[in-house]
């Protein structure tokens, strides 16, 4: 199987899966839209997104069924797969629409659109952003004060999802010491080297420097 990534965020959340439970993958840097790249990756993925799986059969995109896929066809629980599942999947879904989202819109205006050169930091969406980050953060607080992790004592998929854009905040800047169990909990994901680094010895140009 070969996972094609890039450094953005969805990919990098499938790199640091598949690492965090030794997926025998290879790994392969991908540009979709790139010019004359789109035939090369159109079958695997209409909408020429990454990240994508390539394995026998029919190619898998999105990063959650890569993690689902992976997990069930390695036996790990960390897609869980006992009674924990519907508060994993719980998670995943609130993240997604609420934290995740969040982060995205926040790091989207102070960090992907100066990047890619798409446009300039629109500080209204920055400020609706950080509301939507503060009401989101106050749940996972009151949470997290008391578990380790989002479902109780051991890791799950769904704080590798929560977490998809905290490793990018040196540019989105999102004020996660305000919440110490919040902190705590990004730290501990941090001290997991395939998360904090999942590029490690992978082909992995760096993504565009922000305009100074």
């Amino acid at each position: 199987m070969k996972l094609y990534f890039s450094r953005n965020p969805n990919p990098r959340l499938a790199v640091a899966t598949a690492r965090f439970l030794n997926a025998e993958v290879a790994f392969e840097f991908a540009e979709p839209l790139a010019p004359g790249q789109a035939d090369r990756y159109r079958p695997l993925n209409p909408n020429l997104l990454l990240p994508i799986l390539e394995r026998p059969g029919r190619a898998l995109w999105e990063a959650d069924a890569i993690a689902c896929f992976l997990s069930r066809t390695l036996g790990s629980n960390f897609w869980r797969r006992d009674d924990d599942e519907p508060e994993m999947i719980r998670w995943i879904s609130w993240g997604k629409e609420n934290f995740v989202k969040a982060c995205d819109m926040v790091h989207w205006e102070r960090g992907t659109k100066l990047r890619y050169g798409i446009g300039p930091c629109e500080e209204a969406m920055v400020e609706e952003g950080l509301r939507s980050f503060h009401r989101a953060a106050r749940l996972l607080e009151a949470e997290l004060s008391g578990r380790a992790w989002l479902l109780g004592d051991s890791i799950s998929y769904a704080d590798f999802r929560m977490a998809t854009f905290l490793p990018y905040n040196d540019v989105a800047r999102l004020p996660i010491a305000d919440y110490p169990a919040l902190a705590r909990w990004a730290g501990q994901l941090d001290e997991i080297e395939v998360w904090r680094d999942p590029f490690g010895g992978l082909a992995a140009p760096e993504m565009p420097p922000l305009p100074a």
